[in-house]
């Protein structure tokens, strides 16, 4: 019987795609669901030959419809959902199987990410608030950055040494129960990309179910790469926008909203990545006047929804 089943959405992914699942695909309790969302690299033929299940869209939909597309597909009790950038050590998804298995009142589940060099890849956030909105926009997060309150991001290494349980972890490796991805009707589509792993738990908190930090499981992530970070940048202010309308009240959100404009005007007049970086910026305002789901110009989208902070 399977125990989890493992989705995997993949866009241009084909130099990391078939490393990610090769391994997974012969384990007896594993069922491997590759997502292709309209990928322009026919990356999926190199994992054809495999035993796993291949689902190929027509269009990219975004990165939560890729994910729900992938775990309406299955009917295992736990849903792994993987990027296609990242390897998981032997035994860690049967690892983080177990912790759900044992503690019925967690709902997700995340391992520690490193990235290729072995360092750690700060997955575990704190859920957004006016202070941390304005601090981030006044790059106070670099001056304190281990200081609680001035990023989502938790940079403290001792939190990454012993379980946590966290406001939400990174959607670039989770384990969920199905029960819970059913009730809340999985990923929120609204959210073409960022935002959608962090509206997920928050969701599950509102249920009733705990997210969990498990340091002993350890993926190593390689990264989005694959995409101009300045291109992404219009999304992610939209997801960001979206995300406080669906959570907070009308004066929090207004106010959130004018913190996050802020950054924007603050990190394209002094922030790092030259002029690409500035005209990702500038795109972004437009986002910000006009907050709906943004999709990237040309064909940006990576393989990674690793949350980047503005």
């Amino acid at each position: 019987m399977t125990t989890l089943d493992v989705v995997v959405v993949s866009y241009n992914s084909r130099g990391t795609l078939r490393e990610c699942v090769e391994s997974l695909s012969t384990a007896s309790d594993l069922r491997v669901i590759v997502v292709d969302n309209a990928s322009q690299d026919r990356g999926v033929e190199t994992v054809e030959d495999l035993p796993i299940s291949i689902i190929r869209l027509e269009s990219n939909g975004g990165f939560a419809h890729g994910c729900n597309r992938g775990w309406r597909a299955g009917s295992a009790p736990y849903v792994l959902f993987l990027n296609p950038d990242a390897r998981l050590q032997p035994g860690a998804s049967k690892r983080l199987a177990e912790v759900l298995e044992k503690q019925p009142e967690i709902g997700i589940a995340a391992p520690k990410i490193v990235d290729s060099n072995g360092e750690i890849d700060y997955s575990l956030r704190r859920f957004p608030r006016l202070r941390s909105t304005y601090a981030q926009a006044v790059f106070l997060h670099r001056v304190l950055p281990r200081a609680t309150w001035t990023a989502e991001v938790i940079r403290d290494h001792d939190a990454y040494t012993r379980p946590f349980a966290a406001d939400w972890v990174s959607g670039a490796c989770m384990l969920v129960r199905r029960e819970l991805l059913q009730a809340l009707g999985g990923f929120d589509e609204g959210f073409f990309m960022y935002c959608e792993d962090k509206d997920l738990c928050r969701r599950a908190h509102d249920a009733g179910f705990s997210v969990l930090f498990v340091p002993d499981v350890v993926a190593m992530h390689v990264g989005g790469a694959s995409a101009p970070r300045a291109a992404m940048l219009p999304t992610l202010v939209a997801s960001r926008i979206r995300y406080e309308q669906k959570h907070s009240n009308r004066i929090t959100s207004a106010l959130a909203r004018v913190g996050i404009g802020l950054g924007v005007v603050t990190h394209m007049i002094a922030g790092r990545g030259g002029a690409s970086a500035r005209a990702g910026h500038a795109r972004a305002l437009h986002a910000l006047v006009r907050p709906k789901r943004v999709r990237p110009r040309g064909d940006p989208f990576p393989s990674s929804p690793i949350g980047r902070q503005l």
